[in-house]
């Protein structure tokens, strides 16, 4: 079969679904890229069996998705409960009890095709954008393995009977979530913490005009 693989660069879950794809498939054009990349020069010429978004930084424009004979597939980092951007953040400020990954066929608008399979797991208490997001990936290369594993057993992919729950977040409700302003209590600041400190990305404050980092001490 002839598979088109698209992924992020410079991760590693992401490194090994894509070893996984050259082991089993002789056949197998590869494309990682970073958020505000282009679109790879003349993708749009391939045609295959099957594409397979993994953690992609890239929309894939209708035309291409219709190019695959088989399936055009994403694992998306998140339960059907959070489709769009920075979903773990908003599970983490929501106070969500559980999270998830998802496989679903991709269509035209992102995160809305009808969903393949999902694993669920506890969001615990103790977790924040680090932990909950590495958990993420661990199941997420588990579901990956599980939905891979099938195609080269040559079963057709599993339909699940769940469904997106919500339209897809949007970049500006992310960029959002990192404000904080002198109204807020101290709950709904705590909350915007948790679900926003991460490595370079920290939540900032906004009084009188100006913005200030916020950094744990």
């Amino acid at each position: 079969m002839k598979i088109l693989f698209l992924g992020k660069d410079g991760d590693a879950h992401c490194e090994r679904a894509l070893a996984f794809v050259r082991k089993n498939f002789d056949d197998t054009a590869a494309h990682l890229g970073k958020w505000g990349d282009p679109l790879p020069d003349g993708i749009n010429l391939w045609e295959g069996d099957y594409i397979i978004s993994y953690l992609s930084r890239w929309i894939v424009p209708a035309r291409l998705i219709e190019k695959a004979r088989k399936a055009a597939v994403n694992f998306h980092p998140a339960s059907p409960d959070y489709p769009g951007i920075g979903c773990n953040n908003f599970a983490l400020y929501e106070g969500a009890e559980e999270y998830g990954v998802t496989c679903h066929y991709m269509d035209k608008a992102v995160d809305t095709g009808d969903i393949i399979a999902v694993k669920r797991f506890p969001i615990f208490r103790s977790d924040d954008v680090a932990s909950l997001l590495s958990r993420t990936y661990d199941f997420q290369l588990a579901l990956f393995y599980e939905i891979m594993g099938g195609i080269i057993d040559g079963k057709e992919l599993p339909s699940s009977s769940e469904a997106w729950t919500r339209r897809p977040f949007l970049r500006t409700q992310f960029n959002e979530l990192f404000n904080i302003t002198p109204d807020m209590d101290d709950a709904e600041i705590n909350r915007r913490v948790r679900a926003t400190d991460y490595m370079d990305f920290k939540p900032v404050v906004k009084f009188g005009g100006y913005t200030f980092e916020l950094k744990r001490l």
